[in-house]
């Protein structure tokens, strides 16, 4: 690594999913949890939603992009993914925040699963009414 090499950190969050992306300049290698995207993301939506902010902006090739990611399923985990690398884009030159927020990669998603109520069969569901 180089000394005057900065990287830019930033968290995504998605349903119960977390990401650390680390974004520093280079030739475009995406890597998740030690592996290449390829082999980690099995879903081609998947892998189009991690790239959409890089590839909005025109940067490509420019940049190595190491992400740690946990929890939930590969759709929140994408876009966990997602809003982390945006974030860290943001870091990186702020006045490309108006350009990725008018696409809609600013915002987190706050959706996530209702918990389960006691008395209930899920969290809304009841259990069926028996009448004898």
């Amino acid at each position: 690594m180089a000394k005057n090499e900065t990287i830019y950190y930033a968290t995504g969050r998605r349903k119960t999913s977390a990401a650390r992306v680390f974004l520093k300049p280079g030739k475009g290698k995406l890597t998740i949890n030690g592996k290449k995207y390829d082999d980690y993301l099995h879903r081609m939506q998947s892998r189009m939603v991690i790239q959409q902010p890089i590839e909005l902006l025109a940067q490509t090739d420019k940049f190595d992009v190491d992400i740690t990611v946990q929890g939930g399923g590969e759709s929140g985990q994408a876009g966990a993914i997602r809003l982390g690398i945006t974030r860290a884009l943001i870091a990186m030159n702020p006045e490309w925040k108006g350009t990725l927020k008018k696409a809609g990669y600013v915002t987190r998603d706050p959706r996530m699963v209702e918990r389960k109520k006691y008395g209930l069969a899920g969290a809304r569901r009841r259990y069926q009414y028996s009448k004898r």
